[in-house]
């Protein structure tokens, strides 16, 4: 076994590096069953069936819907904003510079120098309906390409538009072309001539019944948070929606993990002696989570599905269970704590026996045998061509952009036969906030577009509610006047108590004149200190 734990590490990420290039056929394109490019202007740029394309992992693509606008070119990388004065077509001059792109449009940029992510968020702030990013390096098999650049290198595959990590406040669809299409449309564009590209996203359709598929990991955040939001949704769809999760694992044999004498090459990685590997959470093979620790999670919750959710596509207490244990058991300390499963366990009204039994008949864990539903769920994995977790398909289409309640939700509405979605789809599938949605029965966006008709207030309670506030203010108004005189009658009184005449203090206290006139009479404020009803306030 090797005792460098870190060069083990770096090791074992070349390896399974290695065993997903070599998973992967380099003519895949996993987008092209759920997205589609076409161009309509100029018609001999007409492709039938589109555009090859990458689909971006972030951003929010309308399943169902398409954009076609009219394609700018910066003729630069966007790393960094545009002023939108250069690019092609050229455009009317505003002075000695073009006006802006005329909204809406989409946006066309090189590839290079900064992330994807970067690109399509400048399009964005840039006012893009959607981004298309052109390849500048040509694909190995792609003869055309290699040919016509010679001596530039070229690549196996296609790179993944993936997520930086800083991607959750894109709004747009981005697509990756290829290098030969994306140089037909720029040369086209340079030549200061229309381009118009469609953008669409369509799902197989075949019946009043849609099937959804998850791809993910019990030491993935992400997933964590869609499924703890997704629960209730998932029960709403009920039988007109049929579930299936799956567990996103590394083949230790492809990886070099097993050896052929039984050991377990990757350390606490793997388990079945270097069979079934996952990577490690906290990058610490000595401690913490271990990537053994992730398998054998993904078995339980593989075996979970198939007792208490295969049958009807729902699995309320496999939502249950896999919530419990996010907020129970995720922390290092708890989550291979036998008693913490328990209690997840417990709380999911799961048969934990039933669970371990069907762990150890699969083939368990501990020894350097083949688990049946771990082999089953790494060929399907390389069947399906999945590399990134979070992963969702539907109707066998994959869905891409940020994997958030309201793509997923838009891209299952979109998904059934015409005329067989359920209500649920009808009522929130344009809301913004689909779980929301679901569980008060109304949208809750304060956006007009997404309102409910039924949500405004009523002209009685309106007028009724006016009426009190007037009568509120009008009696507030009518104590602070009559405190306000108070307030000056006693100042005034202090004042002449503190300045006025000894004599005139003697006829006020009731000491007559030698006439025996009446001191009150005698003194001109005697109506500040008597208590007069004349007032010094009109």
């Amino acid at each position: 076994m090797m005792k460098n734990t870190s060069a083990l590490f770096v090791w074992l990420v070349w390896g399974v590096g290695r065993s997903l290039a070599a998973e992967i056929p380099a003519d895949t394109d996993a987008d092209s069953n759920s997205s589609k490019l076409m161009i309509h202007v100029p018609h001999r740029l007409y492709q039938e069936g589109g555009y090859r394309h990458r689909e971006a992992l972030f951003g929010i693509s309308p399943y169902g819907g398409s954009i076609v606008q009219n394609v700018y070119y910066t003729n630069s990388d966007l790393c960094e904003i545009d002023d939108m004065s250069g690019g092609f077509p050229a455009r009317e001059k505003e002075g000695t510079r073009m006006k802006p792109y005329p909204s809406p449009f989409l946006l066309m940029m090189d590839r290079g120098h900064c992330t994807f992510v970067q690109k399509v968020r400048n399009a964005q702030h840039m006012g893009a309906s959607g981004v298309l990013i052109a390849d500048n390096t040509c694909i190995c098999s792609d003869t055309t390409c290699t040919a016509a650049n010679p001596t530039a290198p070229c690549e196996m595959t296609e790179p993944i538009m993936a997520d930086d990590g800083s991607g959750a406040d894109i709004s747009i669809p981005s697509f990756l072309l290829y290098k030969t299409d994306a140089d037909k449309i720029i040369a086209e564009v340079k030549e200061n001539r229309p381009v118009q590209a469609e953008m669409a996203w369509s799902l197989p359709s075949p019946d009043d019944r849609v099937e959804y598929d998850l791809w993910t990991s019990p030491s993935d955040g992400i997933s964590a948070e869609f499924i703890r939001d997704w629960k209730d949704v998932a029960i709403a769809l009920g039988d007109k929606a049929y579930f299936t999760p799956h567990m996103y694992l590394h083949d230790g044999e492809k990886s070099g993990c097993h050896a052929p004498n039984g050991d377990n090459y990757c350390f606490t990685l793997c388990t079945n002696a270097g069979r079934y590997c996952a990577t490690d959470p906290d990058d610490d093979l000595t401690k913490g989570i271990s990537g053994g620790d992730v398998v054998r999670e993904s078995l339980r919750r593989i075996c979970i599905w198939s007792h208490y959710g295969a049958a009807n596509g729902i699995g309320r207490e496999w939502w249950d269970y896999v919530n419990e244990f996010n907020q129970r058991c995720s922390a290092a300390d708890y989550f291979a704590d036998d008693a913490c499963i328990k209690d997840a366990y417990k709380h999911s009204k799961v048969n934990g026996d039933t669970v371990e039994e069907c762990m150890s008949n699969s083939g368990g864990t501990k020894q350097d045998v083949v688990n049946t539903k771990l082999k089953t769920e790494i060929d399907l994995q390389y069947q399906q061509g999945v590399v990134v977790i979070p992963t969702a398909y539907v109707n066998t289409a994959v869905i891409r952009g940020a994997m958030q309640p309201s793509t997923v939700f838009t891209a299952i509405c979109a998904g059934y036969l015409a005329g067989t979605a359920p209500a649920k789809c009808t009522q929130c599938s344009a809301c913004p906030d689909p779980v929301g949605c679901i569980r008060t029965g109304k949208c809750t966006s304060e956006s007009p577009a997404y309102a409910s008709t039924d949500s405004g207030v009523s002209t009685h309670t309106f007028a009724t509610s006016m009426l009190f506030v007037v009568a509120l203010f009008s009696g507030l108004g009518v104590w602070q006047y009559k405190r306000s005189r108070e307030e000056m009658r006693d100042q005034v009184r202090g004042i002449l108590a503190e300045y006025m005449p000894l004599e005139d203090q003697d006829q006020m206290n009731g000491k007559g004149d030698d006439n025996g006139s009446s001191g009150m009479m005698s003194n001109p404020m005697g109506f500040a200190q008597g208590g007069s009803g004349m007032s010094l306030i009109s």
